[in-house]
C-alpha cells in the first residue's frame, strides 16, 4: 500500500513539474514576442515623429564673399516646402528668397549664422508686404535647404512679379561695412536696375547703413535665371564686428525689412515727377538732354524761348516727335521788357506761341513765367498778368524743386545735391532745370538715378499746376 501510494505521489509530483515548466516557457515566449512588438512599434513611431536629417550641399553661387566650406558633405537635395499658390488676380506677387538654409549656413562669424539672419529678415518682409495687400511666396519659411535652381524654378512657375533675395556679406578686411545690391545688367527689359536702386535707396534710408554700390554685374543664378525683375541685397558685413552686432539685433532687422518693403512699394506705386526744362532749345545741350531722355524712355516738358525756336527748329520738332510736351517761356528772355506791363507780357507770349506753332504745329496752352510767377521784376504786374492769361485759357506752371542751375558758376555736384535736397519728401514734384546749361546735361543721368521712386511724366493741361 505504501509502495503504491509512493508511486502515485511521485507521478503526481512529476506532472506538476511539467506544468510549471510549460507555463514558464509560454511566459518566456510571450515576453520575447511582446518585447519585439514594442521595439517595432517604437521604430515606426520614431520614424514618423523624428524627421530624418537631409544633408544638403551648401549653395555656392559666384559671389565674391567668404563662406563655410561644406564640400566634404554629399547631401541629397530636398524639395522646398509647399507654399500656397498665389491667386490669379491683379495683386502683385512678390517672391522673397531667404538665402542659404539647412546645412548651408552661409557666412558664420562669432556664432552668428547668415542663414538665420536672412530668414528672420525675410519673414519680417513677408509680414509687412502682406499687411500692404501683396501676395508673397517665400523660397523657404523654415530652416531648410532649397537648391537655387528650385528657388528660381518656383518663382518662374508662379510668374512672380519681382524676386528679392536676402543675404549677408563678408570680407577679409574686417573694417569693410555697408550694404550692396546686385542685379543682372545684361537684361534691361526686366527693369531689375530700378528695383535694385529702390531697394538700396530705401534700405539705406531706413537703417543709416552705408550704400556701397548698386552693381549690375551680378553673376548669380537667382538674378540671372529669373524671368522677372530680380535683385540680391547684401544687408551688411558679418565680418565687421559693429555691423555684425547690428545685424543680429531684432530692432535693426526690423529697419532692414522696412526699407526693403518701402523699395518694393515704390516699385509698384511710384511717386510722380514732372521733369521740366526752361530756356531752350540749345543745339549742343538740348540734344544731349534729349539723348539721355530717349535712352531712359522718359518724357519731359520743355518751356521754349521763341528766339531759340527760330534758331533751332529741327530740335523743336525732335522734342515733339519723341513725345515730350511743350510750353511757352517767352519770345525774348528780357525781364525788364517783359514785365513793363500786362500788355507787353501778353504781346511777347503770343509772339512766341505763333513761332512754336509754325515750327512744329503745337498750339501750346501751358506756360511758365521767366523767373517764376512771382519774382523781383514783376511785383507790380503779376496779378494782372495772371488774370489776363487765365482769361485767355492758358495755364501757368511754377515748380517745387530745382537744380538752381540758372545761377552762375555752380559746381555740377552742387546741382545734383540741389535737385535731391529740394525733392525730398514730396509725393508730386515739378522739377526745374535748364537744358541750355552745359553742366545740367553732364549730371542728368546721375540725377535720374537718384529718383527711382518717381515715375517721370510730361506735363499736360490736365495736370494740376503747382503755383507760387
Amino acid at each position: 500500500m505504501y509502495e503504491g501510494q509512493s508511486f502515485s505521489r511521485k507521478y503526481t509530483d512529476y506532472c506538476e513539474q511539467r506544468k510549471r515548466r510549460r507555463s514558464r516557457t509560454r511566459r518566456l515566449v510571450f515576453g520575447v514576442f511582446l518585447a519585439v512588438c514594442v521595439a517595432a512599434l517604437a521604430l515606426v513611431l520614431s520614424d514618423r515623429l523624428l524627421p530624418i536629417e537631409v544633408w544638403a550641399t551648401p549653395e555656392k553661387d559666384s559671389k565674391d564673399i567668404q563662406e563655410i566650406d561644406f564640400g566634404a558633405i554629399q547631401p541629397e537635395e530636398s524639395e522646398p516646402e509647399e507654399e500656397p499658390e498665389p491667386e490669379q488676380n491683379n495683386t502683385p506677387v512678390i517672391f522673397i528668397d531667404a538665402g542659404h538654409g539647412g546645412n548651408d549656413g552661409g557666412c558664420v562669424e562669432d556664432g552668428i549664422i547668415e542663414k538665420e539672419i536672412n530668414l528672420a529678415i525675410a519673414r519680417l518682409v513677408r509680414d509687412k508686404l502682406k499687411e500692404l495687400g501683396y501676395q508673397v511666396v517665400m523660397s523657404r519659411s523654415v530652416d531648410r535647404y532649397v537648391a537655387k535652381e528650385d528657388r528660381v524654378r518656383k518663382a518662374n512657375e508662379i510668374q512672380a512679379d519681382i524676386y528679392v533675395s536676402i543675404h549677408q556679406n563678408s570680407s577679409d578686411e574686417r573694417s569693410v561695412n555697408g550694404m550692396e545690391v546686385w542685379y543682372d545688367g545684361t537684361d534691361a527689359q526686366r527693369d531689375s536696375r530700378r528695383l535694385a536702386l529702390l531697394v538700396s535707396q530705401q534700405t539705406a534710408g531706413s537703417t543709416g547703413a552705408a550704400e556701397r554700390m548698386v552693381r549690375g554685374d551680378a553673376d548669380f543664378h537667382v538674378t540671372g535665371s529669373t524671368q522677372m525683375p530680380a535683385c540680391l541685397i547684401e544687408t551688411g558685413f558679418l565680418t565687421n564686428r559693429e555691423e555684425r552686432t547690428k545685424l543680429a539685433a531684432a530692432e535693426y532687422q526690423e529697419k532692414i525689412a522696412t526699407g526693403i518693403v518701402q523699395g518694393i512699394e515704390y516699385y509698384f506705386h511710384p511717386k510722380t515727377m514732372y521733369l521740366t526744362f526752361d530756356d531752350g532749345p540749345s543745339e549742343e545741350n538740348t540734344e544731349r538732354v534729349l539723348d539721355i531722355l530717349k535712352k531712359r524712355n522718359i518724357q519731359a516738358t520743355f518751356f521754349l524761348v521763341g528766339e531759340n525756336v527760330e534758331r533751332h527748329p529741327e530740335i523743336v520738332r525732335r522734342i515733339v516727335r519723341e513725345g515730350h510736351s511743350i510750353g511757352i517761356h517767352c519770345y525774348k528772355h528780357d525781364y525788364k521788357t517783359l514785365y513793363q506791363s500786362t500788355e507787353k507780357y501778353v504781346e511777347d507770349f503770343e509772339h512766341a506761341r505763333r513761332v512754336v506753332y509754325e515750327v512744329c504745329g503745337v498750339e501750346a496752352q501751358m506756360f511758365r513765367f521767366p523767373g517764376g510767377s512771382i519774382n523781383n521784376y514783376n511785383q507790380q504786374v503779376y496779378t494782372d498778368i495772371i488774370k489776363e492769361m487765365t482769361a485767355r485759357g492758358y495755364i501757368y506752371y511754377d515748380w517745387n524743386a530745382s537744380l538752381e542751375d540758372a545761377a552762375v558758376s555752380v559746381e555740377p555736384q552742387m546741382l545734383l545735391e540741389n535737385g535731391v535736397e529740394t525733392t525730398k519728401g514730396r509725393e508730386k514734384v515739378i522739377l526745374l532745370a535748364h537744358d541750355v546749361v552745359y553742366d545740367t546735361g553732364t549730371i542728368l543721368e546721375d540725377l535720374l538715378d537718384r529718383f527711382p521712386e518717381y515715375e517721370m511724366r510730361p506735363l499736360s493741361e490736365e495736370v494740376e499746376p503747382i503755383q507760387f
